[in-house]
C-alpha cells in the first residue's frame, strides 16, 4: 500500500496474476473436489483457501480475491459456464432489450458469496499483506457477453460497436453502474486496493478507446471514489501501449499495470516518476526459467528501482508453470 500511495520500496513488493491457479498443485486439488469453476468462484470455504494458498506457498505481499470477472454479468441474469479445456461461454445478447433484461435478479445478493470471501480474507490474513478486489472494464466484459465466449480479435463487439452504437452505450452504461456498486461493496468488506482489468485493450481502434474504455474506466474509478475516497485502483490495460498515454494523461489511475509487450526504457519516462506501475515479465520468460528468467526479473528491477514499482507479470501465471520457477522469483527479487 506504500507503492500505491506513491512511496518508492526495495525490493518492490511482489505479487502475480492469477497467482491462485492451475500451476499449483494443492489448486488442482481443490477444483477436483468443488466441482465446477464457478462454484469455488460462490463458495467462500473455496474462495478462501485457493486464494491464501500462494501466500502460505511463496509469501507474496498481497493477496487477490479468487473470483471471475464474468461474475458480473451472471449476477445480472446472463446465463455463464466454464467449459473444461475451452474457458466461458456466455448466451449472447444482441439488442438493446436484451440489456434491460439485464439486472431482473439482485447483483449485490447475487455476489454476497463473493463479499463474504473478501471478508474472512481479511481476517485471515496478515495487517502486512495487501487484500485486492478486481473487476474487468466494461468493453472486456462486454465482449464476452456479445460474442458468448473469448474471440481472438473480438470482433462481434466491435462490429456492434459500429453497426448498433446505442445497443453498446446501453451495455457498457449499465456495466459502469454495475461494476461501481461491486467495487464499492469490496472496499467495504475488507479490499485494500482494486483492480480494473481491461484486457482486450488491443482490439480497440484510436476512435473507439475513448468511448469504449477510458471513459467507462474513469467514469467507474470517479463513481467509487467519491462514495469511497480511500479506496485505490490499478488500472490494466493488455495490450494498451497504443493508448497507454491516454491513460496516463487521464490521471484517475492509482498505478498502472504494464503488459509484458511494453519496454520499460521508453515506456517509463513517459509516466510521471511518483505514479506507481506494476509488472511486467512476460509470463513465458517464467516458464522458461533459467537465465532467461533472471535476465527478464533483473531488467524489470533495474528499470523501475527509485520508482513506486510493484512487481508482477506483465499478465496472468500460466498453467504449465513450474512452481520452481515461482519460487526463484520471489527470491530473486527479494534478494535484489
Amino acid at each position: 500500500m506504500k507503492v500505491l500511495a506513491g512511496e518508492s520500496v526495495w525490493p518492490p513488493p511482489v505479487w502475480i496474476m492469477r497467482q491462485a491457479g492451475r500451476y499449483l498443485p494443492e489448486y488442482r486439488e481443490m477444483r477436483a473436489r468443488a466441482g465446477g469453476f464457478l462454484d469455488m468462484c460462490y463458495n467462500p470455504d473455496f474462495a478462501v483457501e485457493v486464494t491464501l494458498q500462494p501466500i502460505r506457498r511463496f509469501g507474496f505481499d498481497a493477496a487477490i480475491m479468487f473470483s471471475d470477472i464474468l461474475v458480473v454479468p451472471h449476477s445480472l441474469g446472463q446465463n455463464v459456464w466454464f467449459v473444461e479445456g475451452e474457458g466461458p461461454r456466455l448466451d449472447p445478447i444482441a439488442t438493446t432489450d436484451d440489456v434491460a433484461r439485464l439486472g431482473e435478479r439482485d447483483p449485490h445478493l447475487h455476489l454476497e458469496p463473493v463479499f463474504e470471501t473478501l471478508r474472512r480474507l481479511r481476517r485471515a490474513l496478515a495487517p502486512e499483506t495487501a487484500l485486492l478486489g478486481f473487476c474487468g472494464a466494461p468493453w472486456t466484459v462486454a465482449s464476452y457477453m456479445i460474442a458468448g465466449k473469448s474471440t481472438p480479435d473480438q470482433a462481434p463487439a466491435r462490429i456492434a460497436a459500429y453497426a448498433d452504437p446505442a445497443f453498446m452505450r446501453a451495455l457498457i452504461d449499465r456495466l459502469v453502474e454495475t461494476s461501481i456498486d461491486y467495487l464499492v461493496a469490496q472496499v467495504d468488506a475488507g479490499a485494500d486496493a482494486v483492480q480494473i482489468f481491461e484486457s482486450f485493450a488491443s482490439a480497440l481502434s484510436a476512435p473507439l478507446f475513448e468511448p469504449l474504455s477510458l471513459d467507462p474506466i474513469r467514469r467507474i474509478v470517479s463513481g467509487l471514489k467519491a462514495r469511497r475516497p480511500q479506496a485505490r485502483v490499478i488500472v490494466f490495460l493488455r495490450g494498451g501501449g497504443p493508448n497507454l498515454a491516454r491513460l496516463v494523461e487521464a490521471g484517475f489511475a492509482d498505478a498502472i499495470a504494464l503488459d509484458w509487450s511494453l519496454d520499460l526504457a521508453r515506456t517509463l519516462p513517459g509516466i510521471p516518476a511518483k505514479l506507481p506501475t506494476q509488472g511486467n515479465l512476460d509470463p513465458l520468460a517464467l516458464v522458461a526459467g533459467g537465465a532467461a528468467l533472471d535476465a527478464g526479473i533483473d531488467a524489470v528491477l533495474a528499470a523501475t528501482k527509485g520508482r513506486p514499482h510493484i512487481f508482477n507479470l506483465g499478465h496472468g501465471i500460466v498453467p504449465q508453470t513450474p512452481v520452481t520457477h515461482v519460487e526463484r522469483l520471489v527470491e530473486r527479487v527479494r534478494g535484489s
